[in-house]
C-alpha cells in the first residue's frame, strides 16, 4: 500500500508539473513560430489554385515559393529570440518541429506535385501513370524524411546556445529552399529566357522538371543522413568575423537583389552540396595516399 500511495504521489506530482508547464509559455517566439506555419499553410492554398493564374507579375507557384521562403525567415527568428531572451522550452521546440513540418515538409512536396502535374500533363508523355507514381513517391519520401529529421532533432537538440554550430544532417529549411527556388527561377526566369532564346528556355524546363523530382529524393535522404551541415548565422555571420568575410556577404547581397531566382538557387543547392562534397573529399581523397601524393618540389638555396 505505501508503495502504489507513492506511486500515485509521484504521478499527481508530474500531472501538476505539466500544467504548470502548459499555462506558462512564451507569447512572442510562439507567435512567429506559429506564422511559419501559417506562410506553410498559405504556399499550400497557392500551390493549389489555377496554374495559369497569379497576382499582378507573380504566379501563384511562385508566390507559393516565396511563403515558404518567408516561413523560412520566421523559423529563423523564433529561435533566435527565444534564446536571446533565454526562454527556450520544450513547448517551443514541440511547435517548432510542428509548424515545420506544414512550411518545409508538405508544403514544398505538394508545390512540386502540382508544378510537374501541370506541366507534364501539358507534354503528354506516353508512360503517364509510371511517372505520376514516381513523382507521388518522391514527394511522399520527402515528406516522411522531413518529419523523421524533425523528430530526431527534438530528441537529440540541446538548448546550450553553444550547441548550435552545426547540424547533423540537411536542415528541413534549406531541404524546402532546395525545391521552390527551383520553382521561383522556373516561374520568373525562365519566362525572360523564352523571349530571347525559345530552344534554351525548352532545354531549361525540361532539365528543371526532370531534376526536381530526383533532387527531393536526393534531399530526404541527405535530412535523414548523419553529414553535418554549418549553421550559417553562428559561424559566419554571428560574433567578430575577418573584413573580407563583411565584402563576401555584401558581394551576395547584391547579387541576390539583382538576380534574386538565381541567387536562392544557387544558395541552397551550394549549401545542400557542399557538406556532401567535403566528406567525400575527406573520406576517399585524404584517406588514400595514392590520390593524396604530392610531389614535393626542392628549392634552390
Amino acid at each position: 500500500m505505501p508503495r502504489l500511495k507513492t506511486e500515485a504521489a509521484k504521478k499527481s506530482l508530474l500531472r501538476r508539473v505539466r500544467r504548470q508547464r502548459l499555462n506558462y509559455i512564451t507569447i512572442l517566439p510562439s507567435l512567429i513560430t506559429i506564422l511559419n506555419g501559417v506562410c506553410g499553410f498559405t504556399a499550400i492554398i497557392f500551390a493549389g489554385k489555377d496554374p495559369n493564374g497569379g497576382i499582378g507579375k507573380f504566379s501563384y507557384f511562385a508566390i507559393a515559393g516565396y511563403m515558404v521562403v518567408l516561413a523560412m525567415i520566421a523559423d529563423m527568428l523564433d529561435g533566435r529570440l527565444a534564446r536571446m531572451s533565454k526562454s527556450t522550452s520544450s513547448f517551443g521546440g514541440q511547435l517548432d518541429s510542428l509548424c515545420d513540418v506544414i512550411s518545409f515538409g508538405v508544403a514544398p512536396a505538394f508545390l512540386m506535385l502540382k508544378v510537374l502535374e501541370h506541366k507534364l500533363g501539358l507534354a503528354g508523355f506516353a508512360d503517364e501513370h509510371f511517372l505520376q507514381r514516381f513523382i507521388w513517391l518522391a514527394a511522399a519520401a520527402y515528406i516522411s524524411c522531413a518529419a523523421i529529421r524533425l523528430a530526431r532533432f527534438n530528441v537529440e537538440n540541446e538548448e546550450d546556445e553553444s550547441a548550435h554550430m552545426s547540424f547533423i544532417g540537411l536542415p528541413t529549411p534549406a531541404a524546402a529552399g532546395v525545391i521552390v527556388s527551383l520553382i521561383i527561377f522556373h516561374q520568373e526566369a525562365l519566362p525572360e529566357i523564352s523571349d530571347k532564346n525559345t530552344a534554351a528556355y525548352a532545354l531549361c524546363e525540361s532539365a528543371i522538371l526532370c531534376t526536381l523530382p530526383l533532387l527531393a529524393l536526393g534531399v530526404a535522404i541527405l535530412m535523414v543522413s548523419r553529414i553535418r551541415y554549418p549553421h550559417v548565422l553562428n559561424q559566419y555571420i554571428k560574433g567578430k568575423k575577418p573584413f573580407s568575410q563583411l565584402i563576401r556577404v555584401l558581394l551576395l547581397l547584391v547579387f541576390a537583389w539583382w538576380q534574386r531566382p538565381a541567387a536562392l538557387v544557387l544558395v541552397f543547392c551550394v549549401f545542400a552540396g557542399s557538406s556532401v562534397v567535403k566528406k567525400f573529399y575527406f573520406k576517399i581523397i585524404k584517406r588514400n595516399p595514392l590520390l593524396q601524393t604530392v610531389p614535393k618540389l626542392e628549392v634552390e638555396k
